[in-house]
């Protein structure tokens, strides 16, 4: 059985580090693909970029690095909804910053 305080120490870690993206041209480059989408109940996170790396925490505040030996996370952007593996609404502020429903990529993107 696995301890609960080793998992709050991981839950805690991985919040820490943040989320650098890099966007790659093909999807077999990334670690998902990701689509863009119009309204905020449509998409499975809700993501607030930040101006500096240091900002980047969690899944939800992304960075986007200009190498991808810098990511933590490489995405391909689809034309279409059907074709990816998370639905993105990018939001103004980070405290609107947030995923909407439980999904397989939570905890994962960072």
């Amino acid at each position: 059985m696995i301890n609960k305080n080793f998992l709050i120490v991981i839950f805690f870690i991985s919040t820490l580090f943040g989320a650098k993206i890099y966007v790659v041209d093909y999807p077999s480059q990334a670690d998902f693909k990701a689509y863009l989408v119009d309204y905020p109940s449509q998409a499975d996170i809700k993501v607030h970029i930040v101006d500096y790396a240091s900002q980047a925490k969690g899944d939800e505040k992304w960075y986007f690095v200009d190498y991808a030996s810098q990511a933590d996370s490489k995405i391909y952007w689809v034309k279409y909804a059907s074709q990816a593996d998370i639905k993105v609404k990018f939001v103004k502020y980070s405290s609107q910053a947030e995923w909407n429903k439980s999904h397989k990529l939570v905890g994962r993107i960072n």
